[in-house]
Formats: C-alpha cells, structure tokens, sequence
C-alpha cells in the first residue's frame, strides 16, 4: 500500500496549495490512500470549516487529521458528528466528545486505519496520549495490521516515546505534522526504520504560517498578540509518500516531499 501524507494545512494560502498540487501528486505517485492534517486550514490559521473541508476531500484527501486546533473554529461542531473522514485526537477527555479519535476505509483487499492523538508537552493537557495509543492499536490490530498515526505534539520527547511505544505495538508508520521552527522547518527523526515529523503548508516568510511580528512581539514581552496568518505570496506544501507492506503493516519506504519556490515541484 502507498500512502501519501499532508501536513498541515494553514490559511488561505495553505489550501490554494493543496488545490494547485495534491492532484498532480496523486496523479504523479499514485498513492492507494492521502492523509492530510486540516488542523490550521481557516482563513485564520485556526480550526477547519466545512466548506475548507469538503475542498480538501474534493482536492484528493480520504482522511483529514486535526490536533490541538480542532474545536477553535465552533462550525466544526455543526458537522464532525456527520462523517467518518474527519479524525480529531482520540485522547480529548471526557466520554461524549464531539467526533471520532480514529477511522478505517477499505484500500484494495486491505484495511487502512488512520488515529489521530495529540501530546500534552507545551500543549493543553488532555488525557495521556500513550495510554490512548495502547488501547486503540491492541483493538485495532484485531482487524487490520496497517495503522496510521498522526501524533501532534510538540516535545522531542513525547514524540520519541510515541515512537518507541508505536513500533512495539506494531504501528509502522507514525508521523508527526505538529513540529515547527523558524519558517517552519521541522526536524526529521527516523524511528524502526520510518518516523517523520513533516514540516507544514503555509506562507514561506512566517513563523507558523503566521506574520513574523506578532509571535516575535510575544517572545520579546510575554504580552498576548494576536497571530495573523501571513498572506505572503511565496508559499510551502510538504508531506511524504509511505510504501507500506500489506501483511505485516510495516512501513518499507518513505519519500520526502517539499514543494516552493526554492524547490518546483518535478517528479
């Protein structure tokens, strides 16, 4: 199976990448299966709505993640109940949580599962995230050896131990969309042989997909700035394309993708 993953998708400019070169990506890689975290894809960089939903499905996504921005556009409540392609972190806690932390759809004769969980290092703290992992991929592996996990967090440290517990639970292909430093690079760490944290879609001349300013503000006063999403014209999509083994779910190849200026997308 080949899998072919997002990261996150940040304001207007975000999408437009996604519109102009998701389809040629799938066109290009052929892909059974396209994962795209949608966390950051309103016009200001927080939350998902649903017209930018169906966009991102209609542009060539089967599943779209969220994390620790999932509740901050309250559209979302008005239809995440109402799919089964939507997946916000499994370890939000209390027991009616709006949506699902996990979903599966059918590839060839195979069954893809895709978790979403998020970490609680620098990040609102929800339920433990491994103990949620645990839980998910023993019921899982029940019915299907293939598991997706998109873990957002932001410590090296809970990323590596989502790592280690992942891989001997048997997930093969972990990734993580969250990490960032400045314009957004995000270091690259290899974990049972394939574990990535991929860098965002976003304008290229910000922090975060924000306006350098405001977060700079932030860092030089500890005053709350409000962040606006940076509508520069120079853009960046990243993700990577997973070769995955079907019987044992263990991910055999991985292909980095970065796409702006700098680099023009040729295959």
């Amino acid at each position: 199976m080949r899998l072919l993953f997002i990261g996150d998708v940040v304001g207007d400019r975000g999408v437009h990448m996604i519109e102009t070169y998701l389809p040629q990506l799938k066109r290009d890689y052929k892909p059974q299966a396209t994962i795209v975290n949608g966390e950051n894809s309103t016009p200001v960089g927080r939350g998902i709505s649903q017209a930018i939903y169906k966009t991102l499905l209609a542009s060539g996504a089967d599943v779209v993640t969220m994390g620790n921005h999932t509740w901050d556009n309250k559209e979302i409540f008005e239809f995440i109940d109402g799919t089964t392609k939507l997946v916000r972190p499994a370890n939000y806690p209390g027991k009616d949580v709006p949506g699902r932390g996990w979903t599966q759809l059918k590839v060839n004769q195979a069954t893809l599962a895709v978790i979403n969980l998020q970490g609680r290092v620098f990040l609102p703290p929800l339920d433990d995230p491994f103990t949620a992992a645990d839980a998910l991929v023993t019921e899982i592996r029940k019915t299907t050896p293939i598991i997706f996990l998109d873990f957002h967090a932001e410590a090296t440290s809970e990323k590596t131990r989502d790592g280690d517990l992942s891989s001997g639970k048997g997930v093969r292909s972990c990734w993580d969309a969250h990490p960032r430093t400045d314009h957004g690079w995000s270091d690259l760490t290899w974990w049972d042989s394939i574990y990535d944290g991929c860098r965002d879609d976003w304008p290229d001349n910000g922090i975060l997909g924000m306006q350098s300013e405001g977060v700079i503000s932030r860092f030089l006063t500890q005053r709350p700035t409000r962040y606006v999403v940076d509508e520069d014209e120079k853009s960046i999509l990243s993700g990577c394309v997973i070769d995955i083994n079907d019987q044992n779910g263990q991910a055999t190849k991985i292909k980095p993708i970065l796409i702006s200026d700098a680099h023009p997308y040729f295959n």
